[in-house]
């Protein structure tokens, strides 16, 4: 029966590796969505439902996590060599916080929500990014504000200059953003002809 169980965990764990497999090339959104079409079909719903454009939602996974599912920051380590703790409980495709995500669980509903689950990301990205909007009045097509505020949060964004990493890394997925919006107009039309149903 043991011998069972075992099985049976690894078969779990190997068809969530497989859904969950980090894309060859997530530098390209074309290339993303080919492989990952329900990807393209989720963050097509969230883009309708939130407001947040596709590219953004994209840039803001790239710089979170490179589109790993299991992506945690990197431990502390004492004298430079003993692991410690983690800096922060950021986890999964959006690197979102255990204090944030449940506050977008509570007030979105969604209760089953889960940091690996890319379906349940960009709708965290979308809620947060529309949060954005209302409590700082940023455009949610400004990728550059919007990430300051997603990194540094709605209380510290006011204080985004003086912190010259933080603004380089806006800037990059500032870049990254309007690189998957060119290529999504490339290969927009062939996505949305295709029939997949979204579960």
């Amino acid at each position: 029966m043991e011998f069972l169980n075992n099985k049976l965990i690894i078969l779990i764990l190997f068809l969530l590796t497989g859904c969950s497999s980090i894309p060859s090339n997530t530098a390209n959104s074309c290339s993303i969505f080919n492989e990952k079409y329900l990807w393209y079909k989720h963050t097509k719903k969230i883009e309708q439902k939130w407001g947040t454009p596709i590219y953004i939602q994209l840039a803001i996974i790239k710089m979170e996590s490179d589109f790993d599912w299991l992506a945690k920051p990197a431990r502390q380590k004492i004298f430079k060599v003993i692991p410690f703790k983690r800096p922060s409980s950021s986890f999964g495709y959006s690197q979102a916080v255990k204090g944030t995500w449940e506050q977008y669980k509570k007030e979105t509903g969604n209760k089953l929500a889960t940091r690996v689950r890319f379906k349940d990301s960009v709708d965290f990205i979308g809620w947060y990014t529309n949060k954005t909007e209302n409590i700082l009045k940023i455009s949610k097509k400004d990728a550059f504000k919007q990430y300051l505020a997603y990194h540094e949060g709605w209380g510290n964004y006011k204080h985004y200059k003086k912190n010259k990493k933080v603004i380089k890394l806006a800037r990059k997925v500032e870049k990254q953003s309007n690189i998957y919006k060119k290529q999504l107009l490339k290969c927009k039309n062939s996505l949305n002809k295709n029939r997949y149903i979204i579960f």
